[in-house]
């Protein structure tokens, strides 16, 4: 594997940084108290990656079992326990574990021992703070057939 070609052509580098601190407040609040932090959006990142870190508030929630065509999908546990979904099995990783999903790979995720944080790293970077933000509207106005395309827009395919 070699480098890929490169992006910047510059002679001097430039001022380009841009510092998201840790106490700012979420972009979103799920009604059930989960909180999304955008870090890094695919708009910000030239399409390369989107971050976010995903708190969940409590309760037992998270999506079941799909997969993703076009994008990969990874996690990393900051704190507490979420239950990922590797294809085969529900594994509980705890603070410091990583999951790395291709695109095509069989995931999902929950908390099911109360509170927990993580990063969710979407590569490339995917528009997903549209789809984050219907979730927390609510799809239950949705027509099945209507879901089935908001699902579809957004490259979630159930399983």
């Amino acid at each position: 594997m070699s480098y890929p070609p490169a992006v910047y052509h510059g002679d001097s580098g430039e001022v380009s940084a841009r510092l998201v601190r840790g106490d700012g407040e979420p972009a979103l609040v799920y009604p059930n108290g989960n909180k999304v932090f955008h870090l890094a959006l695919g708009s910000g990142t030239g399409g390369t990656y989107g971050l976010y870190r995903w708190e969940f508030g409590g309760p037992p929630s998270g999506p079941g079992a799909h997969f993703h065509r076009t994008i990969t999908e990874s996690f990393y546990v900051l704190e507490g326990t979420v239950t990922i979904y590797d294809g085969t099995e529900w594994v509980r990783c705890r603070s410091g574990d990583f999951v790395h999903v291709p695109a095509g790979g069989l995931h999902g995720f929950r908390n099911e021992d109360g509170a927990a944080k993580m990063l969710l790293h979407f590569a490339p970077g995917a528009p997903r703070e549209r789809y984050f933000e219907q979730l927390a509207e609510g799809t239950a106005d949705m027509s099945p057939q209507e879901y089935d395309a908001f699902m579809r827009e957004h490259d979630n395919i159930w399983v």
